[in-house]
């Protein structure tokens, strides 16, 4: 079967594929064909964010790429710098007018912290708030699942001590070279599923001589071998690409990594993101 096909099960009972297309960094102008072209391959799995300034382009690329509505499993992220009740609610209508649809299948809060202050101070009453909405937006159908994307532990407790529903998901930077264990692990224990976004790194583990050792073993390439990665670790995989050949291989993940080399890329450390390590994504700052 290809992974195409394939599906994780959310705690509320909503499927999601297991490998999704990844949007950042493609441009509006852009994102209708991309997202057209990746539905035609057999993507069912669309990841999109207020933040990426394409959301309006996505939802085009899904009502007219001839695939069911139905069909398809749609995200998009709550803006970081959002961190009020009132704001949130504006911003989840803002999402489903600008994606031209009348319900979004998974809505998270993009990250715990503005990105100018990632990692910084304390934003616990304002996630309250934004996850309030995005509770309310649920119970109302307007949104089929919700989550949050960067939360660390320390920030789901916060959420949990006082919320109605469990996170659904959680989209977090989990790639070859950057595997946080305990995280994936604690929000397993919850039935959080985590999401991988960066999968192969921004790119730059195409550089890595040991991965792309292993990959020659495989008879693989660097990218289908992480994915893969990402996979095996029981998260949903979205790499991201306008290109379809890329999309083409990205899903040609059809082979098994042995135990020993799972381990051996759990164990790897390699977070040199070079140039994008301006992003706060990467440098964590």
């Amino acid at each position: 079967m290809s992974i195409l096909n394939e599906a994780y099960t959310l705690s509320n009972d909503v499927t999601i594929p297991k490998l999704g297309l990844g949007t950042w960094f493609i441009d509006d102008d852009n994102a209708a064909d991309a997202v057209r072209a990746a539905i035609r391959i057999g993507y069912r799995n669309i990841d999109t964010a207020q933040a990426y300034g394409n959301e309006r382009g996505v939802g085009e690329g899904v009502r007219t790429s001839g695939t069911a509505r139905d069909d398809l499993f749609v995200s998009t992220k709550l803006a970081a710098e959002i961190k009020n009740y009132e704001a949130a609610v504006a911003a989840i209508d803002g999402s489903l007018t600008t994606l031209g649809l009348d319900h979004i299948d998974l809505m998270l809060i993009h990250s715990p912290q503005p990105w100018n202050d990632f990692r910084g101070g304390d934003y616990s009453e304002g996630n309250r708030q934004a996850w309030r909405a995005l509770e309310e937006a649920y119970t109302a159908g307007k949104l089929r699942a919700i989550g949050v994307s960067n939360f660390l532990q320390e920030d789901l407790e916060n959420l949990l001590a006082g919320s109605t529903v469990v996170p659904h998901a959680n989209q977090l930077l989990v790639h070859a070279g950057n595997t946080p264990s305990d995280l994936i692990a604690y929000c397993e224990n919850d039935n959080i599923l985590v999401e991988a976004y960066s999968p192969i790194a921004h790119g730059e583990i195409l550089h890595n001589p040991d991965v792309q050792a292993m990959a020659d073993r495989y008879d693989v390439s660097v990218p289908q071998l992480c994915i893969r990665y990402t996979l095996q670790l029981g998260t949903v995989s979205l790499p991201k690409t306008s290109n379809p050949a890329h999309m083409r291989s990205n899903a040609e993940v059809d082979f098994v990594i042995s135990e020993p080399d799972m381990t051996a890329l759990r164990d790897l450390r390699a977070r040199d993101y070079g140039t994008s390590s301006v992003f706060p994504v990467y440098s964590g700052k």
